[in-house]
């Protein structure tokens, strides 16, 4: 077994964790978590859907920053798309995306402030890197057979139209309904930073400790992720579009001044705005370096590499709950259900909730990361484990899952897993802005001191971090010959 390379690279991951584990802080370091646990739990049965009048236009704001964020983001991805095989574009798509909505946020708002422009900025951007990197990839894979069916002298505007398209438009309809679902999220944490989205009524119920306006909250997001098949309908997409611009609100006037003045002043270094000379500049690089990003790039790959491990096994156990090998239909429902709210769950605002619960320390963001993606990959590996046709005389129960399902399973799994891995590295760096140590916390506190010169430096690092782990994954994929592409 060892042999394998594929249990090589686990046991040398699952190893890794482990050493992070014994360095981390993952202490619980509330008084009484229990008591915490279970007020918070006594508001989610009883939650209060009428303690706040704004409430449901903050439901509607999540939506139109979704659909607006999501249908410019497609847009501009798609014809990105048709370009991505330029150097240039793949790297400033990387860039793009290698940066959290949430920091795109806290820049948009140093000049545009409390603007709807700031969060459909903020979404648009890096889910325009996210579409061209996957529109492409579908693409580049699109059957070649349709080509060759064309008449001779066929454009090739026409040929990719009548060609292409038709064969690769499932997997494009299907993706993009999927980042649908990212973009809700992302529009709901959002709030977060001030904009009137769902978590910021989840943030405000919580640091008052009302625990039933939290809970009316989270059931109506809930709700809203879970009914996307019921009220995303083709045909309406189009009214849905039109229309989402109209409940974006209008928030506050934008002053284009301080707009000049954030890029020709504030991201400026310190040493150069005061005409300093290149040592100057580089003592002041060293010293955001030493004192900032590297315990800041530490704490990002430390929690990250735990987070990603703890996924792994979380989503190998929670499989078998939706996998028609195991159990009957009770069994399934109930456990797409934890699924469902498990991975609908944006990992910055289970976040934020255990913190307060909990305390702060890593626990709470190795948690919420784990529950997320684990369940996005449990949902994925269960639904493709259906697909599996055992033999009449397969073993059942344990030795079924530990000796048909996982071995047969096991190479799509790590697919996921390190497709994912960039992901969970920038959701672990925004994380910092809740109080971990990771890169987001040296980055939202350069933003309130207003040294926003040396937060970019920090969110340029941040990127480049991400940049290098997405490389990483797909050099392991392709060395292991793993599925480039996940069909999530």
């Amino acid at each position: 077994m060892f042999s394998y390379p594929t249990v090589r690279l686990s046991l040398l991951f699952v190893a890794l964790a482990l050493v992070g584990l014994l360095l981390a802080d993952i202490s619980i370091t509330a008084s009484n978590p229990w008591r915490d646990l279970g007020n918070f739990f006594l508001g989610v049965v009883t939650p209060n859907f009428f303690s706040s009048e704004g409430l449901l236009t903050a439901l509607l704001r999540t939506v139109s920053f979704a659909f607006v964020g999501v249908a410019l983001g497609s847009l501009s991805g798609f014809l990105l798309a048709l370009l991505y095989r330029h150097g240039p574009v793949r790297v400033f798509c990387a860039f793009i995306r290698a940066i959290h909505e949430l920091f795109w946020a806290l820049i948009f708002l140093q000049f545009f402030g409390f603007h709807p422009l700031t969060g459909v900025l903020a979404i648009a951007i890096p889910y325009t890197g996210i579409f061209a990197k996957v529109y492409a990839e579908i693409l580049d894979e699109a059957d070649p057979e349709p080509y060759r069916l064309l008449p001779p002298g066929t454009g090739v505007v026409a040929a990719f139209v009548y060609a292409r398209i038709p064969d690769c438009w499932a997997q494009l309809r299907t993706y993009t309904a999927y980042r649908l679902e990212c973009g809700l999220r992302s529009s709901a944490i959002l709030g977060f930073v001030g904009l009137p989205t769902l978590g910021f009524y989840l943030e405000t119920s919580f640091s008052q400790g009302l625990y039933s306006d939290a809970g009316a909250v989270l059931i109506l997001f809930y709700v809203l992720i879970a009914a996307i098949p019921l009220w995303v309908r083709p045909k309406l997409l189009p009214v849905y579009l039109v229309a989402a611009p109209f409940f974006l609100g209008e928030g506050f006037p934008i002053v284009w001044g301080n707009v000049e003045r954030f890029f020709t002043e504030d991201i400026v270094p310190a040493p150069l705005r005061h005409g300093e000379d290149v040592g100057g500049l580089l003592s002041w690089l060293g010293d955001l370096f030493l004192n900032e990003a590297l315990p800041g790039i530490w704490n990002t790959v430390l929690l990250t590499q735990i987070a990603l491990v703890a996924t792994g096994l979380l989503a190998l156990l929670s499989f078998p709950l939706i996998s028609r090998h195991f159990g009957g239909p009770v069994r399934r429902t109930s456990g797409h259900i934890l699924l469902v709210v498990a991975r609908s769950t944006p990992e910055y605002v289970l976040a934020y909730i255990l913190l307060q619960l909990w305390g702060p320390s890593m626990l709470p963001a190795v948690v919420a990361l784990a529950l997320h993606n684990g369940g996005i990959i449990g949902h994925l590996i269960g639904r493709q484990s259906d697909t599996l046709r055992l033999r009449p005389d397969a073993p059942r129960g344990i030795h079924r899952y530990a000796w048909e399902l996982v071995p047969r399973l096991y190479r799509p799994f790590l697919a996921f897993l390190f497709y994912r891995w960039e992901i969970i590295m920038r959701e672990t760096a925004i994380l910092g802005i809740l109080g971990i140590y990771t890169l987001g916390f040296y980055v939202d506190s350069a933003i309130q001191n207003i040294r926003f010169d040396r937060a970019m430096v920090l969110i340029l690092i941040t990127a480049l971090l991400n940049i290098g782990i997405d490389a990483l994954g797909r050099f392991i994929r392709r060395r292991l010959a793993l599925q480039t592409l996940p069909s999530c």
